[in-house]
């Protein structure tokens, strides 16, 4: 489980006094264990990569923000913390294979946007940012 590799990264990132490295895998750590604790039960590996994914998307919007303010300092610091977060993510796919999957499982051109987005959302999570799923979805949909 993911949650085992994030406590066993801290632990190393607390003994090589690490301090983003800490900060960035102990906010994982709340994240997934205060879902933990409202599930009630242990997660399921799609559910820890949710937790991730959300994590990952708010240190996008730190980033974009800080890009907007012209942070240098920030900006490096959200790169780094969104490459440590990356690496409990399984290897996301490029447009092409998206394309292909969605071409796989039904997706034609003229279907609605939700129905569509319907069977990318499943097929796809965790595989692929839900911006570049949805951009490839307009596109295919629209030929």
């Amino acid at each position: 489980m993911l949650k085992e590799q994030v406590f066993a990264q801290l632990k190393a990132a607390m003994k090589e006094k690490d301090v983003l490295s800490k900060g960035v895998l102990t906010l994982l750590k709340s994240g997934l264990d205060a879902a933990e604790k409202e599930k009630g039960a242990a997660l399921t590996e799609a559910e820890e990569i949710a937790v991730i994914n959300r994590e990952v998307k708010q240190t996008n919007q730190a980033l974009e923000g800080a890009q907007t303010a012209g942070r240098t300092d920030l900006i490096e610091k959200e790169k780094a913390k969104l490459s440590l977060l990356k690496n409990f993510l399984p290897k996301q796919l490029s447009e092409e294979e998206i394309t292909g999957a969605l071409r796989a499982a039904g997706v034609v051109p003229g279907m609605n946007m939700g129905d569509a987005m319907k069977i990318a959302k499943p097929l796809l999570t965790g595989k692929a940012e839900g911006a570049a799923i949805s951009k490839v979805v307009k596109t295919l949909i629209s030929e």
